[in-house]
């Protein structure tokens, strides 16, 4: 792995850990076993760092949850197969705790790909649940947009519940609510 490859994936990794304050050019460098001026050679500083990190997490979550969306089976199978992924729940999600952090939403451009990614996930269930209501797999009654807007606020209020009681159970029973709102739907 290069240098700079060391250098996002730590940042990656503390954004996830401490988020924005915390992650210092010091823990980035220490994570990433870099020499002092390494940071500066490859990028103009933490926040172009931080930038190239939230990207790389950005596009590792869409392809994580493009996997589960695009698998086998019906609009109701994909959309419980992205919810009922294995998940590191206590963690949380590594794209959903960043609006969490002022720096980040106080900042357009590292503001804008996690913006860009929850938006992608909404309109990629949305599309799902609709081709799944033409196929009429779910009643006519359904409104794809604002179920998928409910599946992936289920899901970011799922791990903060979860972070709060420091256990999954609270994540897990979040999702099966959603799930048996979204079967309740079903035709078949």
């Amino acid at each position: 792995m290069t240098t700079a490859e060391r250098l996002i994936e730590s940042t990656r990794e503390l954004l996830w850990e401490r988020g924005y304050v915390g992650t210092s050019p010091k823990a980035i460098l220490q994570r990433a076993n870099a020499g002092q001026g390494s940071m500066y050679h490859h990028f103009t500083g933490k926040s172009d760092l931080a930038l190239a990190a939230i990207k790389r997490t950005a596009l590792s979550m869409r392809a994580t949850a493009e996997a589960s969306l695009s698998g086998d089976g019906g609009a109701y199978e994909r959309v419980r197969a992205y919810l009922l992924r294995e998940r590191d729940v206590l963690r949380g999600c590594p794209v959903g705790r960043l609006t969490m952090d002022p720096d980040v939403i106080a900042d357009p451009a590292l503001r804008q790909p996690v913006f860009e990614t929850l938006d992608w996930l909404r309109g990629r269930i949305g599309d799902i649940l609709a081709e799944g209501r033409e196929r009429g797999e779910f009643d006519a009654g359904l409104d794809p947009e604002a179920t998928a807007a409910a599946v992936v606020a289920t899901v970011q209020g799922g791990y903060v519940l979860a972070r709060a009681a420091e256990t999954p159970a609270p994540f897990d029973t979040a999702v099966r609510g959603v799930l048996s709102l979204l079967a309740a739907r079903r035709t078949d």
